[in-house]
């Protein structure tokens, strides 16, 4: 029964979304402890990604990916492998395992949207549309599909207006995301709405004050509006 409730402090913790204390209690537990190894690595690697340090991450949940255990787990695992990768520009990597994630059938609108983005870092636009409206036909609400696809249809002048109605669903979803206020304001940016442009876009600024990409939205949008 101990084993059961010996990472209950831990898992409440990660819960409340406070990671750093979650994270110092797993890091905290003695070397003799009897909790499930896989277990504490699961809850590690969770933890180091909510933080944003990947390459702690990393070790962790592969860990649990290469442990066999808990299917459901292995492939939640596989899926912030992928994105970890792809974030940190290892493509080949994450399309191993989003390929790997799509011969289970796991999560398959978000697996398709995490190929779209890879393939856009990779400057691979057709495949990037392609996944994204694959994901969009296996979610239709999928929230980073639906940002996505606007985005990269609002960079390639393609199709404005559905890029608009896009990036307005996904603002609906998620009003206080400043990737989809962001591509929401590039594409009024795209259109000539400038002033549009700069109400959503200072608005992704206020949640993301560090983004050197909204900045430079921004700035491109003042260059163009004469401001």
């Amino acid at each position: 029964m101990q084993n059961d409730t010996i990472l209950d402090e831990g898992k409440n913790l990660y819960s409340q979304k406070q990671y750093k204390k979650a994270l110092a209690f797993f890091l905290g537990l003695p070397s003799d402890s009897t909790a499930d190894k896989i277990e504490v690595s699961y809850y590690l690697g969770l933890c180091y990604t909510k933080l944003e340090r990947y390459d702690d991450a990393l070790l962790f949940l592969e860990q649990v990916v290469t442990s066999g255990g808990n299917f459901e787990r292995v492939l939640q695992c596989r899926f912030l492998l992928a994105v970890i990768y792809a974030l940190s520009g290892r493509k080949r990597l994450a399309d191993f395992e989003l390929n790997k994630l799509l011969e289970t059938g796991y999560m398959t609108a978000s697996v398709y949207a995490a190929i779209a983005f890879v393939a856009w870092e990779q400057n691979d636009t057709e495949r990037c549309l392609n996944y994204y409206e694959q994901s969009l036909r296996a979610d239709p609400d999928n929230v980073s599909s639906l940002n996505g696809l606007g985005y990269v249809l609002a960079c390639q002048e393609k199709d404005l207006t559905r890029a608009l109605s896009l990036c307005k669903q996904a603002v609906k979803s998620a009003p206080k995301s400043a990737a989809c206020l962001d591509s929401l304001g590039w594409v009024y940016y795209k259109l000539g709405l400038y002033k549009d442009a700069l109400q959503y876009l200072q608005q992704a600024e206020q949640i993301d004050t560090m983004n050197v990409e909204i900045a430079e939205h921004i700035k491109s949008v003042r260059l163009k509006a004469g401001h």
